[in-house]
């Protein structure tokens, strides 16, 4: 499998993946991308921005995608009942919308786009990855731990859902 940086071309495939997650959550009585986010639009600001990517595999389909950045995220500036590790004034990454092809699940994928990203951020002397998710989002939970990411509290997302900060300091 490879990665690389999503196309406006990429769009459907994406969406039709992004879509799978929301009826697996929606299945999993998870409230979560269960708003209309995320969307086609976002999916296309992320790409003009350089920051969605793809995973593909030897046909060349499209099996899994997230959204990765270094650019602060506006809705970790407040953390409550807890922290972060390192300080919102240092440059970390972020990861958003990070979802696989249902007919892919269970293959290591979100995995692989974890270690491409911790790769990407070390290769840049970048000390932080942070993301968040859904109180009931287990799965994802239990993957971000067993990365070694650490609760850090409680954010709001810009649509005023309540979700649960992790972060992990690259070494």
């Amino acid at each position: 499998m490879k990665i690389r940086l999503s196309t406006t071309e990429n769009i459907p495939a994406i969406m039709t993946i992004i879509d799978d997650a929301k009826s697996y959550l929606a299945s999993q009585n998870i409230e979560q991308w269960q708003n209309g986010y995320p969307n086609a639009e976002q999916v296309a600001n992320d790409i003009k921005n350089g920051e969605s990517f793809v995973v593909f595999n030897d046909d060349d389909k499209i099996i899994a995608t997230s959204m990765f950045t270094l650019r602060k995220e506006p809705t970790y500036q407040k953390v409550i009942d807890g922290e972060w590790i390192i300080s919102e004034d240092e440059v970390y990454g972020v990861i958003h919308r990070m979802a696989v092809k249902k007919e892919h699940r269970k293959e290591g994928l979100a995995l692989f786009l974890f270690e491409v990203f911790h790769k990407q951020l070390k290769d840049k002397n970048v000390k932080s990855l942070k993301i968040d998710t859904h109180e009931d989002n287990v799965g994802m939970q239990n993957l971000i731990k067993k990365l070694g990411y650490k609760y850090c509290g409680i954010i709001y997302t810009s649509y005023n859902a309540k979700r649960l900060a992790f972060e992990k300091v690259i070494s």
